[in-house]
């Protein structure tokens, strides 16, 4: 008997009001990487400590999470944020 484990992979945008920055990013457990972001682990992001979650989404495949973090990045978190909520 096989058994089949469906992991998630969570996109997101954080925002830093010391920075006034966004940050988008993609993991397989979103609660633990705030949690790393947060404790300076990721040391390009570090001086924006604390960071909050302004927006998320779950995708199935790792390959699907990249894709979509890419497309952010490109438009820039802001922007992309502004569409979302205009419903584009």
């Amino acid at each position: 008997m096989r058994l089949f484990y469906f992991v998630a992979y969570a996109v997101y945008i954080l925002f830093s009001e010391t920075t006034e920055k966004f940050y988008t990013g993609q993991t397989e457990n979103l609660e633990n990487r705030i949690v790393e972001h947060n404790r300076g682990e990721t040391s390009s992001i570090k001086a924006g400590i604390p960071w909050g979650v302004v927006w998320s989404t779950e995708v199935s495949t790792r390959s699907d999470a990249m894709k979509l973090e890419n497309r952010i990045k490109k438009r820039g978190a802001k922007r992309f944020l502004a569409e979302v909520s205009r419903g584009a």
